[in-house]
Order: C-alpha cells, then sequence, then structure tokens
C-alpha cells in the first residue's frame, strides 16, 4: 500500500472511531435526557404515581461507616453488614445523578444507617466532550484525594450540589480545594493532591473498566441491587427503592 492510500486509510479509520464516539456519546445523553424526565415527573408533576411514591426522606442521624476501597470506591456500610448490596454508579457531572441525589439520597443514607444494605459508591466519567468532560475529571479525581470516609461523603454530595451546566466549565480547581476544607479536610497533602490531578489516570482507568463491563447499560445513575438493574421508577422512588432494598433482604 503506498504512502497515500495508508494515509486514506488511516483518515477513514479516525473518522470512524469518531462517528463510534458521537454515537456513544448521544445515547448516554438520551439516557441522561430520558432519566431526568423520569424524576420531573416524579417530583414536579405531583401526579398519581408521586403521590403514590411518597416524599424524598430526610437523613435522620448519623450516617454508617464510610470506607474508601484502593479502586476507589467507596462502601457505606454498619460492621458485619454484607448484603443486600446496592451498587451506585454515579458521575458527578451528571444531571440525572444530581436528581437522584436530591430524591433517593436520604433513603439510601438512611438505609445503610439501620444496617438494612451495604451501598458501594462507583464515581465514573461518561462524557467524552469538553467542557463535561473536564469537569467530571476534575471532580472525580478530587474525590479519589480524600482518605476519610465522612469527609468523602461530605464532599460528594457538596459537589452535587454545586453541579455546573454540561455546557460550561465548572468544577475549578480552587472551588474543589475550598468545597474539601469545608467538607472538613485536613490532610495537609489535599491541596497538592486536587491541582496536581494526580489521580487522572487511575480515575480514567478505573471508569473504563466500569464502562467496559457494561454494567451501566443505560447511563448514569444506574443502581444494581446485588447484581441486578434497579428500574429508574423504582429509584427515583424513595418508598420504592426502600421496598426494593427490604425485599433483598429477606
Amino acid at each position: 500500500m503506498g504512502k497515500a492510500a495508508r494515509e486514506v486509510s488511516a483518515r477513514e479509520r479516525i473518522k470512524t472511531q469518531r462517528e463510534q464516539e458521537a454515537r456513544q456519546q448521544q445515547r448516554r445523553r438520551l439516557a441522561t435526557v430520558a432519566a431526568v424526565v423520569v424524576v420531573l415527573l416524579a417530583v414536579v408533576g405531583g401526579g398519581w404515581w408521586y403521590v403514590q411514591s411518597g416524599k424524598s426522606e430526610t437523613v435522620t442521624g448519623a450516617l454508617a461507616p464510610v470506607t474508601i476501597q484502593p479502586d476507589g470506591s467507596v462502601v457505606m456500610a454498619k460492621p458485619g453488614v454484607t448484603k443486600p448490596v446496592l451498587d451506585i454508579y454515579e458521575d458527578f457531572q451528571c444531571p440525572a445523578c444530581q436528581a437522584f441525589e436530591q430524591v433517593s439520597s436520604a433513603t439510601v443514607k438512611n438505609m445503610a444507617a439501620a444496617g438494612q444494605v451495604k451501598v458501594v459508591y462507583h464515581p465514573i466519567n461518561i462524557f467524552e466532550q469538553e467542557p463535561a468532560h473536564g469537569n467530571t475529571m476534575r471532580a472525580s479525581s478530587a474525590a479519589r484525594c480524600i482518605t476519610n470516609g465522612d469527609q468523602w461523603i461530605a464532599f460528594h454530595d457538596r459537589l452535587f450540589k454545586e453541579q455546573p451546566p454540561e455546557t460550561k466549565s465548572g468544577f475549578s480547581l480552587d472551588d474543589l480545594v475550598k468545597w474539601g476544607k469545608e467538607a472538613g479536610v485536613t490532610d495537609p497533602g489535599f491541596e497538592s493532591c486536587v491541582r496536581s490531578q494526580k489521580n487522572t489516570e487511575a480515575q480514567a482507568a478505573y471508569s473504563k473498566q466500569i464502562l467496559d463491563a457494561k454494567l451501566v447499560p443505560e447511563g448514569t445513575p444506574t443502581l444494581r441491587l446485588d447484581g441486578k438493574v434497579v428500574d429508574n421508577n423504582v429509584s427515583f422512588s424513595p418508598a420504592s427503592l426502600r421496598q426494593a432494598i427490604l425485599d433483598a433482604a429477606k
């Protein structure tokens, strides 16, 4: 194959790869939009489904112990509680994940504190285009700089509260450092860790592992209860989610 032919072939491969990436991004965006619509129907619409599901809970007491795992996942569970297991795959830049936090996170925390479930958080990165990609990578990499479980959860919640629009640059390094300190982080190496973004490579590798394993078939948030995907109608309904966890424990 001549040089010209090789160059044409390379350009075609690059074009095909970019088209595939664009299609993947579109599917993830559609999944996010669909989940947001579910939340809006549940929370804003005030319809029959929302009335039957019940309102969001509030955190009623101290949280279950939180332990940061070597791979970057984070476990919330009382000692000795090993099942049922609720895996939460989330992206700090994902609007539907933010909505889940607002609607159902208190239920998850209350049940973990009561010893009714083991919760495993999996921060991943589904966005490939800027500025959303940079936003999510800065946030998730910064979260990996925290080694104290309680501080991690406080930082986790703050990130969702401060989530920027997908089309605007956010999660600046200055803000991430500030929010970490306000979450109680006193580790002297925290700021340098955040600013250097030294955890970016490890975070990207973990996220790729999750996506390659197809653990989030329809984007984030994806909840798996003992390995089985939880329907969005359940995930975004505090009463339904609570019952699903209780049923899994039987």
